[in-house]
C-alpha cells in the first residue's frame, strides 16, 4: 500500500523540518566552538591588564555591559553583525574570567585546576546534549522552574557580595552548575524540537550554560581543592 499524496506531502514536510533542526544544531555547535577562541583570547587580555570587576558597583557594571551585548545580539540575530557581535560578547566574558582563573593560578596545582574544571564542564555538556537528542521525554515544561532558580542564584551572589562566606559560595557554585547544567538540556531539546530556530540565540544560550558551569566548577575547585 502506498501512501496517498497527502500524506507524502506530511512525510516531506517532516524531513524538511527535521533537515532545519539539523542544520540549527549543527551551526550552534560550530559557532560555540567558535566561540571559544575570543573567550580564551579575552582571559589572557584580561590577566594581562588585570582586569577586576569587584563589589557590587563591579557586579553592576558588568551585568549592564553583559546585558547590552545580548540585547543587541538578539537585536541582530539574523544578521552577519549577530555573529560578530556574540564573538565580541565571548571576548568580553572571557576578560570576565581573568580574575578567577588568576587567583586560581596562585594555588601550587591552579593549571590542574583549570583543566579538571574544563574537562568537568566538557563532560557535563557532551552528557546533557546527548539526553537532549536522544530521548522522547519533554522538557519544555523546565523554563520556568529555571528561570526561577537563575534569579534566586543572582540573589544569593549579590548577598555574598556582602557577607563574604565560603559555606555561600560553596553552595551558589553548587547550585549553579546544577541549574546551568539542566539549562544545557533544555536549550538542546529545543532546538532538536523546533523550539528555538536561529543559530545565533541557540549559540548564546548554550554558551552562557557552559561558562557558568566552568566558572563555577573552577571555584568550586579552587574552595575544596585548593594547594597553597
Amino acid at each position: 500500500m502506498y501512501p496517498s499524496t497527502q500524506q507524502q506531502s506530511t512525510i516531506d514536510l517532516s524531513k524538511g523540518g527535521q533537515a532545519t533542526r539539523n542544520k540549527v544544531l549543527r551551526n550552534t555547535y560550530w559557532l560555540l566552538a567558535l566561540s571559544m577562541i575570543p573567550t580564551v583570547l579575552g582571559a589572557v587580555a584580561g590577566m594581562s591588564l588585570g582586569i577586576a570587576f569587584t563589589g557590587i558597583m563591579g557586579f553592576v557594571i558588568f551585568l549592564a555591559v553583559a546585558f547590552g551585548f545580548m540585547w543587541a545580539i538578539e537585536k541582530n540575530k539574523d544578521s552577519g553583525l549577530g555573529v560578530a557581535l556574540l564573538l565580541g560578547f565571548t571576548f568580553f566574558m572571557g576578560m570576565m574570567l581573568a580574575p578567577l582563573l588568576t587567583h586560581t593560578l596562585n594555588y601550587s596545582n591552579g593549571a590542574s585546576l583549570i583543566m579538571t574544571a574544563f574537562g568537568g564542564t566538557a563532560v557535563v555538556f557532551a552528557v546533557m546534549a546527548s539526553i537532549a537528542t536522544t530521548t522522547k521525554r519533554d522538557f519544555s515544561g523546565m523554563g520556568s522552574w529555571l528561570m526561577a532558580g537563575v534569579v534566586v542564584l543572582l540573589l544569593a551572589v549579590v548577598a555574598n557580595i556582602f557577607l563574604q562566606m565560603s559555606v555561600l559560595s560553596i553552595v551558589i557554585s553548587v547550585l549553579a552548575i546544577g541549574i546551568f547544567s539542566a539549562f544545557i538540556l533544555y536549550d538542546v531539546h529545543r532546538i532538536v524540537n523546533g523550539g528555538e530556530t536561529n543559530y545565533v540565540t541557540a549559540t548564546l544560550s548554550i554558551y552562557l550554560n557552559v561558562f557558568n558551569i566552568f566558572s563555577s566548577l573552577l571555584r568550586l575547585l579552587g574552595i575544596v581543592g585548593g594547594d597553597d
